[in-house]
C-alpha cells in the first residue's frame, strides 16, 4: 500500500517535468537580429516563439470564463425552480439536471482550472520569462564596447532582468484577465437584453463609460509608468555604481555625497511614483461612482420589471449577481490595466536600451581567421572616435610574423586605440587591418579575438574562482596546465594562501567583483597567467607589468620572454626600459608614426624617443615629455 502514493507522486512529477519541458528557454535563435523599436512589435518579437502556447492559454481562459459565467445563469435557474417547486416534486422534476450540474461543478470545473493553471504556471510563465531574459542578454552581449562604456552596468542588468517579466505579464494580462472580465460583461449584457432592452441599457452604458475611462487612463498611465521605470533604473544604476566603486568612495571620504546622490535618485523615483498614483486615485474614484450608478440602476430596473411580471426572481438574482461580480472585478481590472501599463513602461525602457543595432557585426558568412604565421598590417588606417580629426591618421604599419614591436608615445597619442582597432573593439573609419593577409573586418569577431591574447593596464577579473579566471581563455585546460601557467606568472605561491569568505581556498577561492579581493599586482599576475595559458599566436601587452613591484616584474619579464617566443608581439609601456629590448620600437605622436627603429638606433638619432628616454623619471614616460628637453 505504501508503494501506491509513491508511484502516484512519481507519475505526477513526471507529468510536471514533461509539461515544463514544452518550452526551451535556450532554444537557438538569430542573435544578430535587431529587435523592433515599437512596444507592441518589440514584445511580439520575444513572444513569437511561444505563440502556440499563447493561443492555448487564450482558449483555456475563454472556456474557464464561459464556464464561470454560466454558473450565474445556473444560479438564476435554481432560484426559479425553488420558487416554483415543492419539496415533494423538486427531486422528481429536476433531480437529473441538478446531478449533472453538481457533477460538472465538482469534477469539470477543477479540471478546467487545473488545465488553465498548468498552462500558465508550468508551461508559460517561468520559461517565457527566462527565455526573454536569455535572448535580450545575448543580444546585449553582442553590442560594441562603447555601448557598455556609455551606461551603468546596474541599469543595463536591471533592464534585462525586468524586461522578461514585463513582456510576459502584458501577454498574460491581455489573454487571461481582460478576456475573463469581458466574458462576464457580455454575458450580463446578453442576459439583460433577452429580458428587456431597458435592463440592458445600464450595462451597455457602463461598458461604454468603462472603455472611455480606459482610453483616458491608458495613455497617461503609459507616460507616467515610463517615468517610474526610468527613475527606478537610474536609482539602481546609482546604487550599483556606488557599490562597484566603494573603495574610491571611502578613499576620498565621499560617503555623504554618495548618500545624497542616492537620496536624490530615490526622491525622483518617489515623485514619479506619486504622480502615477495620483492618476490611479482619480480614476478609482470615477470608477466607484460608475459602479454605484450601475448597481442602483440595474437593481431598480430589475425590481420594477419583476413587479410587472416581466422578469422572474431567478433572472433578477442572476442579473444582480453578475453585476456584483462585475463591480468586484472592475477594480481588479483597473489594477490589472495599471499593472499592464507599468509593464509597458518597463518594456519601453528596456526597448530603448536593447533595441539598438549592434555597432560592430560580423560580415555575412564571415570566415574563421586562420593565423599560420601572425603577420599584422595596418593599411592606411584612420580612426577619430566619430570626430572630424585626431587620434589615428593614415597609419601604415607592418609587424612581421614573430616580430616583437613596442609602441611608444605620450598619453593620448593613440597607442591603446591601435590595440583596440586590432581587436576590432572599434571599427576603422578608413583603411583596413590584415592578419596574414586576411582583412579582420571579414572574419568572425570570436575567431579574431581567440587568435590574440592581451594583458591590459586596467586588469579586472570575474567574480569566480582563481581557476576559472586563469582558464577563461581556454576552459578545457587541465588543472596541471592551469597551475603551470600560474607558476610561470609567479602567482602560484600567493594563490595557495588565498581563502574567501565561504572558506574556499587556493584555486577554488573567489576573487570578488572585478577581483577586488586581490591587490593590483596579484590581479596582474592572474591576468598574465590567463594569457600564458591561452597561448595565442598574437600577443598584445598594454602596460602588462604596470602594477608589479620591481622584484616581481623582473621575474615576470622572464616569463613574458618565454611566452613571446615564436609569437607576434605588440607591447605598450610608459616605462621604456621594459620594451627597450624589443625588435623594433614605433614612436606615435598624434596618431602618426614619427620614428621607428631599435632602441639603440633611436637613441643615436636624438629625436623624440631620445628625449623621452632622457626625460623619463624613474623609467616612466611623462605626459609632457615631448614638450621639453
Amino acid at each position: 500500500m505504501l508503494q501506491r502514493p509513491a508511484r502516484l507522486r512519481a507519475i505526477g512529477a513526471g507529468m510536471f517535468e514533461w509539461l515544463e519541458k514544452q518550452i526551451d528557454p535556450f532554444a537557438p535563435f538569430n542573435e544578430e537580429e535587431t529587435p523592433p523599436s515599437r512596444v507592441s512589435a518589440f514584445a511580439w518579437h520575444y513572444l513569437k516563439p511561444v505563440r502556440g502556447w499563447l493561443v492555448v492559454l487564450f482558449v483555456a481562459s475563454l472556456i474557464v470564463g464561459l464556464f464561470e459565467a454560466s454558473l450565474y445563469v445556473i444560479l438564476g435557474w435554481v432560484v426559479d425552480i425553488l420558487a416554483t417547486s415543492t419539496p415533494a416534486t423538486l427531486w422528481a422534476d429536476h433531480g437529473t439536471a441538478l446531478l449533472v450540474i453538481g457533477s460538472a461543478i465538482l469534477f469539470v470545473r477543477p479540471v478546467l482550472h487545473f488545465c488553465h493553471e498548468v498552462i500558465t504556471n508550468q508551461i508559460l510563465v517561468p520559461q517565457t520569462t527566462n527565455m526573454i531574459r536569455w535572448r535580450t542578454h545575448l543580444y546585449t552581449l553582442g553590442h560594441a564596447l562603447g555601448y557598455f562604456q556609455a551606461d551603468f552596468a546596474g541599469r543595463l542588468a536591471n533592464r534585462i532582468t525586468q524586461g522578461g517579466p514585463a513582456i510576459r505579464e502584458i501577454a498574460v494580462t491581455l489573454l487571461d484577465t481582460l478576456l475573463y472580465v469581458a466574458i462576464f460583461a457580455f454575458t450580463a449584457l446578453g442576459l439583460f437584453s433577452s429580458v428587456s432592452p431597458w435592463l440592458a441599457l445600464p450595462m451597455g452604458l457602463w461598458i461604454v463609460a468603462y472603455i472611455a475611462l480606459l482610453r483616458y487612463f491608458v495613455p497617461r498611465a503609459q507616460v507616467r509608468s515610463l517615468r517610474v521605470a526610468d527613475t527606478r533604473s537610474a536609482l539602481v544604476g546609482r546604487v550599483v555604481d556606488s557599490y562597484t566603486n566603494i573603495l574610491t568612495v571611502k578613499l576620498f571620504a565621499r560617503g555623504a555625497e554618495e548618500r545624497s546622490a542616492v537620496r536624490n535618485a530615490i526622491a525622483a523615483h518617489t515623485q514619479a511614483f506619486l504622480n502615477s498614483f495620483r492618476l490611479i486615485t482619480g480614476v478609482g474614484v470615477v470608477l466607484t461612482v460608475m459602479n454605484s450608478l450601475l448597481l442602483v440602476a440595474t437593481g431598480g430596473l430589475a425590481i420594477m420589471l419583476w413587479m410587472r411580471g416581466l422578469m422572474t426572481s431567478g433572472e433578477a438574482a442572476t442579473g444582480l449577481s453578475l453585476v456584483m461580480r462585475i463591480l468586484a472585478m472592475s477594480g481588479w481590472v483597473m489594477q490589472s490595466v495599471r499593472g499592464l501599463f507599468e509593464n509597458v513602461g518597463v518594456v519601453q525602457e528596456s526597448m530603448q536600451t536593447i533595441a539598438r543595432p549592434h555597432g560592430i557585426v560580423d560580415a555575412p558568412a564571415a570566415a574563421e581567421l586562420l593565423v599560420p604565421h601572425g603577420e599584422v598590417r595596418f593599411d592606411k588606417v584612420s580612426f577619430h572616435y566619430g570626430r572630424d580629426e585626431g587620434i589615428i591618421e593614415d597609419l601604415d604599419l607592418t609587424i612581421r610574423a614573430g616580430e616583437k614591436v613596442g609602441l611608444v608615445g605620450t598619453s593620448g597619442a593613440g597607442k591603446t586605440t591601435i590595440t583596440s582597432l586590432l581587436l576590432r573593439l572599434h571599427e576603422v573609419e578608413r583603411g583596413r587591418i590584415l592578419i596574414d593577409g586576411q582583412d579582420i573586418a571579414g572574419v568572425s569577431q570570436d575567431s579574431l579575438r581567440s587568435a590574440i591574447a592581451m594583458v591590459t593596464q586596467d586588469t579586472s577579473l570575474l567574480h569566480r574562482s582563481i581557476r576559472d579566471n586563469i582558464a577563461y581563455g581556454r576552459p578545457q585546460a587541465r588543472d596541471s596546465e592551469i597551475i603551470q601557467a600560474a607558476k610561470m606568472a609567479h602567482a602560484h605561491e600567493f594563490i595557495l594562501e588565498l581563502e574567501d569568505n565561504r572558506g574556499r581556498r587556493g584555486y577554488d577561492a573567489h576573487v570578488g567583483e572585478r577581483g577586488v579581493k586581490l591587490s593590483g599586482g596579484q590581479r596582474q599576475r592572474i591576468a598574465i597567467a590567463r594569457v600564458i595559458l591561452k597561448d595565442a599566436p598574437i600577443l598584445v601587452l598594454d602596460e602588462a607589468t604596470s602594477a608589479l613591484d620591481s622584484e616581481v616584474e623582473a621575474a615576470i619579464q622572464e616569463a613574458l620572454s618565454t611566452l613571446m617566443e615564436g609569437k607576434t608581439v605588440l607591447a605598450i609601456a610608459h616605462r621604456l626600459s621594459t620594451i627597450a629590448a624589443l625588435d623594433r620600437l614605433i614612436v606615435i605622436d598624434r596618431g602618426r608614426i614619427v620614428e621607428e627603429g631599435t632602441h639603440a638606433e633611436l637613441l643615436r638619432r636624438g629625436g623624440l624617443y631620445a628625449r623621452f628616454w632622457r626625460r623619463q623619471s624613474g623609467g616612466f614616460l611623462g605626459a609632457d615629455a615631448d614638450a621639453t628637453g
